[in-house]
């Protein structure tokens, strides 16, 4: 027979997986659900649930996938050699900051603050997050840069344009503008996380504004409406405001070199710039830029958390959904029993890490509360190294339940996967949020030895509570040299020891038993689905993501 004679069904491939339906981001996570109503985040309910469903839409994850395989270009002069520095991006980038703007992600609970408001920020970021993930760069950076600017007295003149809830992205001065974004400009060529090497300077050019003089060798989300940079100011270091746009309509000098061909999304863009004389503000006291921006960092990191425990939980589903369509060896994926393995521990790490973030949103809910600071403080750094790790090689293992089509650009996997290693790089590498974890305990020493053995005495039936807790106290008495060496297991048994003890609290017994089982008794870091005893279970699966 001539192939061209053939009728169009002798062809047709069979056994391939049909993408994500549209679904309720919200109400399919049964953790992301309960955690919200536990954590004080209920008033936002009837909120989460209807953006769930719009974010949950299948034609939002195409344009997710599309936006993502163009890359922003650089416009650095006109035809006529006159400087632009402007960015391009894809149409469907402003839509998903539109999305994120109405959600009220980059200062809502910040601006205008109702009980829950941080709970259900994270709630509206671990679904956006789980769509489209360049897009949070920008939102990220203005939401933690509001709690600084509000102190300065010029503060009132953002406010209306901080607080909008309408995404404007035309390049002209803020003054005209619906809405603003804030980037960063933080390291330079020859220092990178070390702030204190920093070499741009700032000379006073009257009236309260300086002259800014140097580089960034990371220019986050550079068609901001301005950014917060670092620069030496006198003996010592200052935070700077560098508006985009300068009030008398000229373009403040900061010159975009290059862009960078990073791994991750396509989406968003990342630029090398210099300034040359650009005009700043000081934010804060004169010569406390880096404690300045250490505040900024722990809200930062927060979203850490928040994004890597969404590119979790999409690569969980996502293996979970090809795992029940796609066959082999006479059965269903889902019903091998290896598979099965590997998939309920992969669920285990997307609840623990999602059950974490909410409970640390809590935290920013109550600043007026010691103790939700103090834990706030410990339990950033620690869950921004523990869960960006663990969410790495999560990413990894669901592109391998794909298989080969895991693997193809064209699926989403291999976008999940080039996506996962930012959050564990940016703002603060893992033996960086290991060091700030030594450095917080050794702030309140007494009160958390308290807490962390309180975290073991609330479960006496527990005895790996107990051995964990006693290991973590251990370790925290040790002297600087070898407490710095034993840094990375000091966060990661300390992240361990409060996932266990909220799922003991607050999840199905199954499940609880399940994770501290395997985690704490398991030894926490090995390959996903190598346990000693079996951990799957319909009941877990199928919490994990209803099977429609």
């Amino acid at each position: 027979m001539n192939v061209a004679d053939a009728a169009p069904d002798a062809f047709r491939a069979e056994n391939l997986v049909p993408d994500l339906p549209d679904c309720n981001l919200f109400l399919t996570d049964a953790a992301l659900v309960q955690g919200v109503r536990r954590e004080g985040g209920q008033d936002h309910e009837a909120d989460l649930d209807s953006w769930g469903l719009r974010l949950g839409r299948a034609d939002l994850s195409r344009l997710a996938a599309d936006i993502n395989r163009t890359a922003p270009t650089l416009r650095a002069f006109d035809r006529t050699g006159h400087r632009l520095d402007v960015v391009d991006f894809h149409p469907g980038w402003a839509e998903f900051l539109t999305l994120a703007f109405a959600q009220g992600m980059h200062g809502r609970a910040w601006i205008a603050p109702t009980p829950g408001a941080h709970v259900a920020r994270a709630a509206h970021y671990l679904m956006h997050g789980q769509v489209e993930a360049g897009s949070l760069c920008p939102i990220t950076m203005t939401s933690a840069a509001i709690p600084l600017l509000m102190r300065e007295p010029w503060f009132t003149a953002l406010q209306p344009r901080l607080a909008s809830g309408q995404y404007d992205g035309r390049d002209i001065p803020v003054s005209a503008k619906q809405s603003m974004m804030v980037g960063m400009g933080m390291t330079e060529k020859q220092g990178g996380s070390d702030l204190r090497s920093n070499v741009s300077r700032a000379e006073p050019a009257g009236d309260g504004w300086f002259h800014l003089t140097g580089h960034k060798w990371f220019f986050s989300s550079p068609m901001s409406d301005a950014h917060l940079m670092l620069a030496r100011d006198g003996d010592g270091h200052s935070c700077f405001y560098v508006p985009r746009w300068l009030d008398d309509g000229r373009r403040n000098p900061v010159r975009i070199l290059r862009l960078k061909d990073k791994l991750g999304n396509r989406s968003n863009a990342s630029a090398e710039v210099e300034f040359d004389a650009a005009l700043g503000r000081r934010v804060g006291e004169p010569g406390r830029g880096i404690a300045t921006l250490v505040e900024m960092a722990s809200y930062t990191r927060m979203d850490c958390v928040l994004g890597s425990a969404a590119l979790l939980r999409q690569a969980v589903v996502q293996g979970i959904h090809h795992a029940r369509h796609r066959r082999a060896f006479g059965r269903l994926l889902i019903d091998q029993p290896l598979m099965r393995q590997v998939l309920a521990d992969l669920a285990l790490e997307s609840e623990a890490a999602t059950t974490l973030a909410l409970r640390l949103a809590h935290a920013f809910d109550h600043p007026e509360n010691p103790a939700e600071q103090s834990l706030r403080r410990i339990l950033t750094p620690a869950a921004k190294f523990w869960i960006c790790k663990r969410t790495i090689e999560a990413t990894a293992e669901c592109m391998e339940i794909w298989g080969g089509n895991g693997y193809i650009e064209d699926g989403p996997m291999a976008r999940l996967y080039r996506e996962a290693p930012v959050n564990s790089i940016w703002e603060g590498s893992g033996n960086v949020m290991c060091l700030d974890v030594l450095r917080a305990v050794r702030q309140d020493a007494q009160p958390v030895a308290q807490a962390i053995d309180a975290l073991a005495r609330a479960h006496p039936g527990e005895p790996a509570m107990r051995a964990t807790a006693d290991r973590l106290l251990q370790g925290l008495r040790a002297d600087p040299d070898q407490q710095q060496t034993l840094a990375r297991r000091i966060s990661q048994d300390l992240v361990l020891l409060v996932q266990s003890d909220l799922l003991l609290r607050h999840a199905p017994d199954w499940l609880s038993r399940a994770f501290v089982d395997s985690r704490l008794t398991g030894g926490g870091g090995r390959v996903y689905g190598a346990q000693p005893s079996g951990l799957a279970s319909d009941a877990l699966l199928r919490r994990a993501w209803p099977d429609a």
